[in-house]
Formats: structure tokens, sequence, C-alpha cells
């Protein structure tokens, strides 16, 4: 855990926003559990803005910790703001990840394009 920031390590040890979202307006996934980690992320979306998000991450402390901070970037944005939050930013965030914990945070953006996928298809409920 030495090459985490104080940063990621509070994101993995009080993960912020984690859980199911009931009745969520769109759910994306991303990730395998082939290839280790899975990231899940639920949406409520209200007048065109993210109301609410969730994530459920089965994977290593970086990928969790990616999520939480994902969840709080994303938080109140409109879908097209959310969608344009990058893998860079949520590292930056983190106040950094070491090089080989970077590609679980391209998981979050993907979940989350994923969920607005799912919520713009009229999909949300039928999983």
């Amino acid at each position: 855990m030495q090459q985490y920031s104080e940063t990621v390590l509070d994101h993995f040890i009080h993960p912020r926003n984690m859980g199911e979202l009931e009745n969520a307006d769109g759910i994306g996934q991303a990730g395998t559990e082939d290839d280790g980690d899975v990231v899940r992320f639920y949406i409520r979306v209200k007048d065109g803005r993210i109301a609410d998000i969730r994530f459920q991450t089965f994977g290593c402390g970086a990928a969790i910790a990616s999520s939480s901070a994902a969840t709080e970037l994303m938080l109140g944005l409109t879908l097209e703001e959310a969608l344009s939050v990058t893998d860079e930013q949520i590292v930056e965030s983190l106040g950094g990840l070491p090089e080989s914990k970077i590609a679980c945070s391209v998981l979050a953006p993907k979940a989350l394009a994923a969920a607005v996928e799912d919520y713009r298809s009229g999909h949300a409920g039928q999983h």
C-alpha cells in the first residue's frame, strides 16, 4: 500500500456512493472477471443530470478507489459532462496511481458510458 496516496487509501477504506441503486435509470458494467476487475455503475437521471450515482466494484483497491472518486466527479453533471470525465481526471483527483494500476481507472468511465447507453435505450429495470 506504500505506493498509494492518502486520497487513494481514503477512497478505498471509505468509498463514496458504493452499493446498488434501486430503480436505477441506467445500469452499466465494464471489465470482466477473467480480466480481474469488474465495475458496475447505477445512475438516476433528473433533468438531464446525474441526480444519483452508485457503484459496485469487484477488484483491487485502485479499482475501488477509482470508482469512488469517479462518482464524486460525475454526480450532478449533465450526461454529456459526465461522459467527458476521463480516466486521467480520475487519477489526478486521487493524487495519482502506480503505473501498473492505471488500467483500473479506465473502468469507471466505461461503466458510466454503458449506464448512459442503458438509460438512453430505455432498458433500465430490465436487468
